[in-house]
């Protein structure tokens, strides 16, 4: 039943991206070319907005999240998965989602070995999903210009495949595409993620990069304001 739902949401969003691209491609617009880079410019901001917030949002006390993230033990063994499971249990899709970004600063190739559907799943229910399905109805009802869907279709792209985009950066064995876009400037490097895990306060963005010059100065002034203090990195 679960695979049913599943297999259903994915063709749901497969089914509600092709109408974008249709919108998208009806008739040629010069203004695509921008609109389509401004809408994967939107999807790495927000990469690093959500990262940035994940990142320092303090975990809930109390319900064993240190003792989880500091476990010195075998993480495959009974005791380890018997407590994620109970700790997990108490905690609601955003605090579960807060506990996996810190715990990936420490282990961040365990990113790169998650499942795609892990990676993206929460985020097209979510997120991708019901926003796919608006500009399906904003194309359909109000015929909306082609440069507007062909930049909503990449914010999607780019809002879906956001975290899948940070666990190829922490694994070496990645489709062609991958390494293709890369060498395009659309996706970064590991070199250049590398700069965030050595500070944990800089370049919070993970799809391309491009808006990480302007969100290291939102940090900086944040910081200097008295956000993001880092005792909200590490559960306690």
């Amino acid at each position: 039943m679960r695979g049913g739902i599943t297999a259903a949401i994915i063709a749901l969003f497969g089914i509600s991206m092709a109408l974008n691209v249709a919108g998208a491609v009806r008739a040629w617009d010069w203004l695509a070319i921008p609109a389509l880079l401004a809408g994967w410019y939107m999807a790495d901001l927000m990469s690093g907005l959500i990262h940035m917030y994940m990142d320092y949002r303090p975990c809930p006390t109390g319900k064993g999240l240190d003792r989880l993230y500091f476990y010195r033990g075998s993480r495959e063994s009974d005791d380890y998965v018997q407590q994620f499971r109970r700790a997990m249990a108490t905690l609601n899709p955003l605090e579960r989602l807060v506990y996996d970004f810190k715990n990936h600063h420490p282990r961040p190739d365990a990113l790169g070995r998650r499942t795609l559907w892990r990676q993206i799943g929460s985020t097209i229910v979510a997120a991708t999903l019901p926003v796919s399905l608006l500009l399906n109805l904003g194309w359909l009802l109000f015929d909306l210009p082609a440069w507007l869907m062909a930049g909503g279709m990449t914010l999607l792209l780019g809002g879906t495949f956001a975290q899948y985009f940070h666990g190829t950066l922490h694994r070496a064995d990645n489709p062609w595409i991958v390494h293709a876009m890369r060498k395009a400037r659309l996706l970064m490097t590991p070199a250049a993620h590398r700069l965030h895990h050595d500070t944990l306060q800089r370049d919070f963005s993970t799809n391309c990069g491009w808006s990480n010059p302007l969100l290291n100065r939102v940090f900086r002034t944040a910081r200097r304001r008295g956000y993001f203090d880092d005792a909200g990195l590490e559960p306690n």
